[in-house]
């Protein structure tokens, strides 16, 4: 039996390195990763640069990707700041072009493609905007406000219409998984903010502000989800939330957090990530030198993520805010039961980060 083919779109992000690792990992799968950067991970992967701004780049290289059968879409495009783009036209439209520009030339080389797997999460229920109904679920009518989302799904919902491939669409929550520079990594931002910490002679405090209730998925599981999708029929043209399958609070998993970073737990000292921790790069770059670890400076690990954790920690946020919890259930419905204890998940890819020398070790 002839290899499956997956091209995996943004290949150096959270998302895309973890699809990279767990496709490369089943002999039945040929794996191509396209990114900008080429992702610091290894497997039986073809790893190609390439702008997907660039539409002419596009054109030649996708031409050449006639045996894709299926693809995971986990380009994103970011403005600096991260939070205040959310709401951009210009974030909307880039976004839009992207998959654009990679889509056209696709769909005329790969006339054997099966299936399309297209990112989203749960800002889809304008949980940035509002307070929303809990648990969120899949069928409820789209959240009137703008977003690129709404721009990408109508584009590939378009193109879909009369051919035989399918689409599935996965909205994940907060997801937690390595790689080098992007915006939204809490792992990075922590994992920095505790070395930095340690390194001052203090103790772990949380810098954020009231308690909220989330739910995270590792990038590794999202992976399974991915595969999941691409195997099963039934997933076509269909929404699926996705998580571990609890929920957390920041502060309750903080001991576990501390443990894995070889420290005390402090008293709350709320603090501005994105403004503070990059006037210590240079306790950074000593702690680098010191552990021998990857030579990464801050911004190279971190990049805007330390906006993120403010915005995921509620920095500022003096009273409790209403949760944000999704329903998994159309998921198990449809097949898949896959979960992992959040606190364990914490303690694995800490542990993982410090034997890739990313960050210090205990």
């Amino acid at each position: 039996m002839s290899k499956k083919s997956i091209l995996i779109v943004g290949a150096s992000g959270v998302v895309g390195r973890a699809a990279i690792e767990h496709f490369a990992s089943l002999p039945e799968w040929r794996v191509t990763g396209l990114s900008r950067r080429i992702p610091d991970t290894s497997g039986d992967a073809d790893l190609i640069s390439l702008d997907l701004m660039d539409r002419i780049a596009c054109e030649r290289v996708i031409a050449e990707l006639d045996h894709v059968t299926h693809v995971v879409y986990a380009a994103l495009y970011e403005k600096p700041g991260l939070v205040a783009g959310w709401r951009d036209d210009d974030q909307m439209q880039t976004n839009l072009a992207m998959l654009r520009n990679l889509f056209e030339p696709l769909e005329k080389a790969a006339k054997g493609l099966e299936h399309f797997t297209l990112l989203q999460g749960t800002k889809a229920y304008g949980v940035h905007l509002h307070q929303i109904n809990v648990p969120a679920r899949e069928r409820w009518p789209r959240d009137n406000h703008a977003n690129f989302y709404w721009l990408q799904e109508d584009y590939v919902r378009t193109h879909q219409q009369g051919k035989d491939w399918t689409w599935t669409v996965m909205r994940p929550q907060i997801i937690f998984g390595h790689a080098l520079g992007v915006p939204m990594n809490m792992l990075a931002a922590i994992g920095v903010y505790g070395a930095i910490c340690k390194a001052e002679g203090k103790p772990l405090t949380f810098p954020g502000g009231a308690p909220v209730v989330f739910e995270a998925v590792d990038a590794r599981l999202l992976a399974q989800a991915f595969e999941w999708a691409a195997i099963t029929p039934e997933c076509g043209n269909e929404i699926f939330n996705i998580t571990n399958g609890d929920v957390f609070v920041w502060r309750n998993v903080w001991p576990t957090i501390a443990d894995a970073l070889g420290m005390e737990i402090g008293s709350d000292e709320a603090t501005i990530l994105h403004e503070e921790l990059p006037k210590k790069s240079d306790i950074w770059d000593n702690l680098v030198v010191r552990h021998g670890l990857q030579e990464n400076s801050m911004q190279a690990l971190v990049g805007d993520s330390f906006y993120y954790a403010d915005f995921s920690f509620a920095y500022g946020l003096e009273t409790s805010a209403p949760p944000a919890i999704v329903s998994t259930i159309k998921a198990r419905r449809f097949g898949f039961d896959a979960c992992i204890d959040t606190e364990d998940m914490l303690s694995y890819w800490f542990k993982r980060l410090q034997d890739m020398k990313i960050i210090p070790p205990l």
